[in-house]
């Protein structure tokens, strides 16, 4: 069975037993290193212990959507590099942005060191807020492991002079998350 929800153009599925509609909102992230999916599958859990038990939560890495439409919400973040998303992140903004707006979140995953370096807001960022209706944009501090660099990244880290660690904020990435299953 289907039926609308709002802010919605396409049925959703309903429940069978109690009729209520059955939520599904897709995480994803587009990851260098590995780091922005341990950030998309937190945010996940985070999604799942503050929302009913109905509501499906799915995690998939951005390379791997096949398909948008069938979400409710979506979660997209990107690692960023050379101060601009992954390929593989903004594809899937693509996707999202071709269908009727949904609700939409977006984070990066970068900056690292204390005070973290760089600073700045990625630079396409700002459109892709705009082209997928984004409800809003949050900036993570990242994870940096020298050996798991090459060549052009570990010139790019020396320069900025950062030290390797795990810069992610867990709490900050948790108390987010629990904002977005609170809307």
């Amino acid at each position: 069975r289907a039926s609308h929800v709002p802010g919605r153009e396409s049925p959703t599925q309903t429940d069978h037993q109690t009729g209520a509609p059955i939520v599904k909102i897709l995480v994803s992230a587009a990851s260098k290193h590995g780091s922005t999916t341990e950030i998309a599958a937190r945010i996940a859990e985070a999604l799942r212990a503050g929302l009913p038990d109905d509501t499906v939560v799915d995690v998939y890495p951005a390379p791997d959507i096949a398909e948008v439409a069938s979400y409710d919400a979506v979660v997209l973040g990107s690692a960023v590099y050379m101060g601009r998303w992954l390929d593989d992140a903004r594809h899937a903004a693509a996707k999202i942005a071709a269908l009727p707006p949904r609700p939409v979140w977006l984070f990066s995953s970068g900056p690292i060191g204390d005070p973290s370096k760089p600073a700045d807001e990625p630079a396409d960022v700002a459109d892709l807020v705009t082209t997928t209706h984004a409800r809003g944009h949050r900036v993570f501090t990242g994870r940096l492991d020298r050996h798991r660099l090459g060549f052009a990244e570990k010139a790019v880290v020396l320069a900025l002079r950062v030290a390797d660690g795990d810069f992610r904020d867990w709490a900050a990435i948790d108390s987010w998350a629990a904002e977005l299953a609170a809307e």
